[in-house]
């Protein structure tokens, strides 16, 4: 079985549908309200997990009862959450996502937690024995020392470069990962370039690895480390809930390169898994599984 480390942010995420998002102050009514677990490399590792991977999480959590529901959660997915460390003083991280008719979302959720930043009670050693690792930018110094682990042992990794309360920490990450994936938003935040292209022809210059960015309809966009630009269209669905759809592209991508899948079928792979999940609401919960992965693939 393959298997994947991702590490950052586990929150917990209180879902407000709504018929459209609001504007500006004032009284707003939900249609309907949900709670599931979420963070990006918490979803990435519930995903991986989902779709066939032997995953563990590295993220840190405060001592309260929200931080329970986040492991529980977890578990259930699969998820091996034994280096989830839990801080007794402080609070677990929650996430308010207010959610459209049309799919898209709004996410308020609060800075640096106050958790203790020093990694140096992460098993790195473990890293040369996974197949693929991964890791948002929540916790930029346990990013940088899995990382470095991993290009030490020659491990394929996996950067999550979405937007950040902590901009100056994405460039070192972005030199050490074997494979950045940018949102489109964080892209043209790093690089200042509009067009997709030209944020990852500006990034590729400050790396050996692959860059990609994620933009939504358009599909996904990528330089190789032979300067090869490719590009896989978006699939043709019906939008219900796009809340969690990046991570699940960065999990199912990290698997498929576990499983040293091809750069273009890894990246078509993971395509689907985000695009199935954007036909389901609930967060993370609409995650598909492999056998539904591996059937819309032939149907597509």
């Amino acid at each position: 079985m393959t298997n994947v480390i991702c590490l950052g942010l586990a929150v917990w995420d209180q879902i407000f549908t709504l018929d459209q998002l609001p504007s500006g102050g004032g009284k707003n009514f939900a249609t309907s309200f949900t709670e599931v677990g979420g963070g990006p490399a918490a979803t990435a590792a519930a995903a991986a997990a989902r779709l066939g991977a032997d995953t563990a999480l590295w993220s840190r959590i405060g001592g309260d009862d929200v931080g329970r529901r986040i492991l529980d959660d977890l578990q259930s997915y699969g998820v091996d959450t034994a280096t989830v460390r839990r801080f007794t003083d402080k609070n677990s991280g929650l996430a308010v996502v207010l959610l459209d008719s049309a799919g898209e979302r709004m996410i308020v959720t609060p800075g640096d937690p106050g958790l203790d930043n020093d990694p140096a009670w992460l098993p790195l050693e473990q890293v040369a024995e996974a197949d693929a690792v991964l890791a948002d930018l929540r916790w930029p110094q346990g990013a940088e020392s899995l990382l470095a682990a991993a290009r030490q042992s020659g491990t394929a990794s996996v950067l999550d470069a979405d937007l950040t309360s902590e901009p100056e920490a994405i460039a070192p990450l972005v030199e050490a990962a074997s494979h950045v994936v940018f949102s489109a938003p964080a892209l043209r935040a790093f690089t200042g370039q509009e067009d997709a292209r030209a944020g990852l022809a500006a990034v590729r210059a400050r790396t050996q690895g692959v860059v990609a960015v994620t933009a939504g309809a358009e599909g996904c966009f990528w330089i190789d480390d032979d300067d090869i630009s490719g590009h896989q269209p978006a699939f043709p669905i019906e939008v219900v809930d796009t809340l969690g759809a990046g991570d699940v592209f960065h999990g199912a991508f990290a698997l498929a390169l576990g499983e040293r899948q091809p750069l273009a079928q890894a990246m078509r792979f993971a395509t689907a898994a985000a695009a199935l999940k954007c036909t389901r609401p609930g967060g993370r919960t609409g995650t598909p599984n492999r056998a539904e992965l591996e059937k819309f693939l032939q149907e597509n």
